[in-house]
């Protein structure tokens, strides 16, 4: 059999479980889910290795109208992620109608993908519709959800999946594996993301803020690992450095406004201390030993519309 590797976007508007599919592909979390719109803000590449293939799934934020010129960057990132790749992975939620959001992405993926011709032939690579969410409907319901895409899209593939209760997976994952080409593997078995780990961990923090505030999360929240402090290990010969000193991880959370701050940090830093407690274990394995969060909250007013702090905030 031969050896199968490439590129697959995984596209869809904001919250219809693009990252939720991809971490539950990759076995691991790769990309933050959460029930807020807008929520990944970076193309994360999971890489997911098997014996015969390699698929690097490139998470991509949702596709929407951009009201700051932050959103108008996430928007230029997909395009960017769209490129060049060998598979499209359109996702369409059961538990929504399909609506001028998914009608805008599939003009947009006509225009850059479509062969002009009609019909499942008419894509220069394959544009799978995966259906998420099953599990919140019936039989028939989704037979109706079905037919609905099929007419909606004319996709190469239509396969249903509920990444959350792991329904359908391997099916997605061997179509995938199908529509890519014959290629030598990219990345080394272990590796599981493109991210820089100081990436991984502002994600994750970001995540763990989302899950933690819920309704009253500011919008504007960034997260910057602004350095990773190991032991000076050139000090053994030191008796006054403690060999259990931890790996020291330096981190900024901007919001836009000073009246934001107090809802980030909580009652007596309550969020900053739930925070550290929920990533201890994730930070330390991604550092590879011991570690400990320094959250510090900042202001960088209208961030989300300018330039130069988005630029320093690595968008």
């Amino acid at each position: 059999m031969p050896y199968r590797s490439g590129f697959v976007a995984v596209v869809g508007r904001p919250n219809v479980g693009k990252s939720t599919l991809i971490n539950a592909l990759i076995g691991t979390q790769i990309a933050i889910s959460s029930s807020r719109p807008e929520t990944t803000r970076k193309a994360i590449r999971g890489i997911l290795t098997l014996d015969h293939a390699q698929l690097v799934l490139v998470d991509t934020p949702g596709i929407h109208r951009p009201r700051t010129l932050l959103g108008q960057r996430l928007n230029d990132m997909v395009d960017e992620s769209l490129s060049e790749v060998d598979a499209i992975a359109f996702l369409l939620p059961a538990d929504q109608e399909v609506g001028p959001g998914d009608t805008r992405i599939l003009t947009r993926l006509r225009s850059q993908y479509g062969k002009g011709a009609e019909g499942k032939d008419g894509w220069k690579v394959p544009v799978i519709a995966v259906v998420t969410k099953i599990d919140t409907l019936d039989r028939e319901a989704l037979i109706s959800k079905l037919i609905e895409i099929e007419q909606f899209g004319a996709f190469s593939e239509i396969i249903p999946v509920s990444a959350v209760q792991h329904d359908n997976l391997d099916e997605v994952q061997s179509l995938l594996v199908q529509a890519m080409p014959e290629g030598p593997k990219m990345y080394p078995d272990e590796q599981i993301s493109e991210e820089k780990p100081e990436d991984t961990i502002a994600e994750l923090i970001r995540g763990a803020f989302l899950e933690e505030l819920d309704d009253e999360l500011p919008h504007s929240l960034a997260v910057v690992v602004d350095s990773v402090i190991y032991p000076d290990e050139d000090n053994s010969g030191d008796d006054s450095v403690n060999p259990s000193d931890k790996v020291r991880v330096l981190v900024s959370i901007y919001v836009e406004r000073d009246s934001q701050k107090p809802i980030i940090i909580g009652k007596g830093a309550q969020h900053l201390v739930q925070v550290k407690k929920k990533l201890r274990t994730p930070v330390n394995r991604i550092i590879g030993q011991k570690s400990k969060l320094e959250l510090h909250v900042k202001v960088s007013k209208g961030w989300q519309s300018d330039p130069k702090k988005l630029a320093r905030l690595g968008f």
